[in-house]
């Protein structure tokens, strides 16, 4: 007898494994920004451009790869992809922390980006599927919840870390955590068994992999080159045209990439929209945060970073309750009350903030409301995405959720670096903060298309 399946698995050691994994794929979209100008130092040699790249390269690999890891996470096992993510993780860290050279540094973050997409998918997968269905939406919102307190504690974490050891510091820390998530993973999780035996369209899968690469690299080179730049209008129609053969091959195979079927249900149509406008005010807004403090206020990285702390660690106690009590609160009117909070506080700092710098106040205050309203939202969005379907599509679910939300980030910090650019002094951050907040009303606009009352299948 195969002793494997007879053991007993804790369903929350199974969650702990899937936080860290979580955690660490998005800290690693937030955390690298920190050290730009360090590694810019150390390779003086390459331009800016192509320094850009270390985050770039990342973004595109992350983001386009998220829906075809996560059916083929359904098709080979999910203990096994996550596996090889994480061990893919790691290594793609090694090669970062021991570069030499920019272009291998480049190449690690793009392993690295490899990695993050198999583990973030195939860890939803065996996440759901550890749990009773009365659990679920709890553990899905707290998961998700700590992906988003990985991105909003990058900036603390990462000017830390490279204020005290150098911007290497920044992967090196990755090396262990991963060692540690492959031990646990092997002995306190159960290998799925394959839900999608078939093969499924190869050739969607080409295409949604390059659409989704198109966008993210021509969302990132627009903050460098301009809106109306001919490459970049370029990367714009192939991903729209890219898409819409998608469209055309999910409509028509048999076994399609992105089944009709998922968005035909209200919830996760809704949650996913509502995913990419939050993703693009949070990411948007925390950018917009830290910028200010550097340039309008002169503070250093690390000074910036701890007057930043306060809204992650209120992200995590408001998400722990969050995740408890959202099936009694109701779906719904967390969806609508956590976004416009997150509006109504940015509008603070549009009123409040000033050239003179206020840390203790108003701008803590302003970060514990934000952090209310963020844990209110996230693990609202991230339950309320996969809640009604169906265990055979978990990992997609997840991933298809995760892609929407990595998409609105590069969105969200694209049109806050362009306006925030184009005017100078504190009205060009005012002018990112108002983005930010169109974002956030219209995600809490969409939710009023979720239904009142929501039960897990």
């Amino acid at each position: 007898m195969n002793t494997t399946e007879t053991k007993q698995f804790n369903p929350w050691s199974t969650f702990i494994v899937c936080a860290i994994a979580s955690y660490i794929s998005t800290l690693d979209m937030s955390i690298v920004n920190v050290a730009f100008y360090e590694i810019g130092k150390s390779f003086p040699e390459d331009s800016k451009a192509t320094i850009a790249w270390v985050v770039t390269a990342y973004s595109i690999l992350f983001g386009s790869l998220l829906v075809v890891s996560g059916r083929l996470a359904d098709r080979v096992g999910r203990k096994k992809f996550f596996l090889y993510g994480t061990t893919l993780f790691l290594i793609g860290s090694l090669m970062c922390a021991l570069a030499s050279t920019m272009s291998l540094l480049i190449a690690g973050r793009a392993v690295q980006g490899v990695g993050g997409a198999m583990m973030t998918p195939a860890s939803m997968g065996l996440l759901l599927a550890a749990f009773p269905v009365e659990k679920r939406g709890q553990a899905v919102a707290w998961t998700g919840s700590i992906g988003a307190l990985g991105v909003a504690s990058g900036p603390t974490l990462g000017a830390f870390f490279v204020s005290s050891f150098g911007w290497r510091s920044a992967f090196w820390i990755n090396v262990p955590i991963c060692a540690l998530t492959i031990v646990l993973a092997i002995k306190m999780t159960r290998e799925s068994e394959k839900q999608d035996t078939s093969r499924p369209d190869i050739a969607a899968a080409v295409l949604f992999t390059a659409a989704v690469a198109s966008l993210v690299y021509g969302i990132s080179e627009a903050q460098a080159f301009g809106w109306t730049d001919t490459k970049v209008l370029a990367l714009f129609g192939a991903t729209v045209l890219l898409g819409i053969g998608v469209a055309q091959r999910s409509l028509s195979h048999h076994n399609p990439l992105l089944p009709p079927a998922l968005f035909k249900e209200r919830t996760f149509t809704a949650a996913n929209i509502s995913t990419f406008l939050f993703g693009a005010s949070f990411s948007g807004n925390i950018l917009n945060n830290v910028l200010f403090q550097r340039t309008i206020w002169g503070f250093s990285a690390t000074k910036a970073g701890w007057f930043s702390v306060l809204s992650p660690v209120t992200v995590a106690l408001v998400s722990m309750y969050t995740g408890k009590k959202m099936a009694g609160i109701g779906y719904r009117k967390l969806l609508l009350g956590g976004p416009m909070l997150v509006a109504l506080t940015i509008f603070g700092s549009t009123v409040f903030l000033h050239p003179n710098p206020t840390p203790w106040f108003p701008w803590l205050p302003l970060m514990f409301i934000l952090g209310v309203g963020l844990g209110g939202t996230f693990p609202a969005l991230s339950a309320s995405t996969v809640l009604r379907l169906p265990q055979t599509q978990f990992a997609l679910g997840g991933a298809i959720n995760n892609t929407f939300r990595q998409v609105g980030a590069a969105v969200g910090v694209a049109l806050v670096v362009t306006v925030q650019t184009s005017t100078k002094g504190i009205d060009g951050f005012r002018n990112g903060w108002r983005v930010a907040i169109a974002f956030a009303l219209l995600a809490a606009a969409v939710s009023l298309l979720q239904p009142k009352h929501v039960a897990p299948k």
